[in-house]
């Protein structure tokens, strides 16, 4: 199996010698690794560039600079990124990760990774476990279900990608991918808590703001079609979060301005799919039993024989 990593950036000078030198240090080191330096101002892409005249495996590419926009992510840029560094891929590959450069990977990372893809052919998308820390050091991370893969570290069996691509440039697109990989009949898995945790060491609104970063999140479950139940219960739980019920505020104000606006959003199947599934899962934990992934739509095999049913 061979083993491609892509790395997005946006100014990491601070952040991205550090991912390198994780990667270097992998048991298994990867195939191939592709730098995509986003249009970086400060000393970004030099650090690529000769991580890749001393590494074989690596290439670093460079987009020109952008100008400035209220929201960086809004454009879904780093997708845009990730699609030119898969576009470079020369080489046969087989699994393929989307890294942000904001992670320090341990050294069975990748080996972990490939183990898993190999003992399950149906697993289409999944990713090493995470553990966000704080500026101090303290532990940020947040509570994630079983089938869910942190976008901050993404692999992708490369039918899986093939078969939901091309994903919409939107807010929400990097959990339309998950959604969609499991409408085609393949699993989504996130980290074992047994195994080693990649760190994350920027958590959520590090770049902007934490009450920025949470509208943004509502605007991402309107992209990917929330069912409004669900959207209220997400809330009340972020409600109890710091800064306390401003969080859940400014969660529900991101929907409801993506909804007024018209914002971009997921194909109406991926949306009717989301909302079934959410539906089921509201259903049997109020009954008291535990939750299924992917209990929407019936899905079809891996190999796209049969198309989804929705109802």
């Amino acid at each position: 199996m061979r083993v491609a990593l892509i790395v997005p950036f946006l100014d990491e000078a601070g952040h991205l010698p550090a991912l390198l030198a994780s990667i270097a240090a992998q048991t298994r080191p990867p195939d191939l690794l592709v730098l995509v330096d986003d249009g970086s101002t400060d000393a970004s892409y030099a650090i690529a560039a000769d991580f890749a005249r001393r590494h074989a495996y690596a290439t670093a590419i460079r987009l020109p600079v952008r100008a400035a926009a209220a929201d960086r992510l809004a454009a879904a840029h780093e997708l845009r990124a990730f699609t030119v560094g898969v576009a470079a891929l020369t080489e046969p590959w087989d699994v393929v990760a989307k890294l942000d450069a904001d992670l320090r990977l341990p050294p069975r990372a990748l080996g972990g990774v490939e183990a898993r893809f190999l003992a399950d052919p149906r697993l289409g998308i999944c990713g090493p476990r995470l553990r966000t820390i704080d500026a101090a050091g303290r532990d940020a991370s947040h509570r994630t279900r079983p089938e869910h893969v942190e976008g901050a570290v993404k692999f992708y069996r490369r039918a899986c990608l093939e078969a939901i691509a091309p994903l919409p440039p939107i807010l929400g697109w990097d959990t339309i991918d998950e959604v969609r990989a499991r409408m085609r009949g393949w699993r989504t898995a996130g980290g074992d808590p047994a195994e080693d945790p990649v760190l994350h060491v920027r958590p959520m609104g590090a770049h902007d703001g934490a009450l920025r970063a949470r509208v943004r999140w509502g605007r991402c479950a309107y992209g990917y079609g929330e069912h409004p139940l669900h959207v209220l219960l997400v809330a009340a739980r972020q409600s109890r979060e710091r800064p306390v019920v401003i969080a859940a505020a400014a969660y529900l104000a991101g929907w409801s301005l993506a909804a007024l606006r018209g914002a971009p959003r997921a194909e109406p199947e991926l949306r009717a799919y989301v909302r079934a599934d959410q539906l089921r899962r509201m259903a049997r934990r109020a009954a008291g039993r535990p939750t299924r992934p992917g209990s929407g739509p019936r899905a079809a095999p891996p190999d796209g024989s049969r198309s989804v049913r929705t109802h």
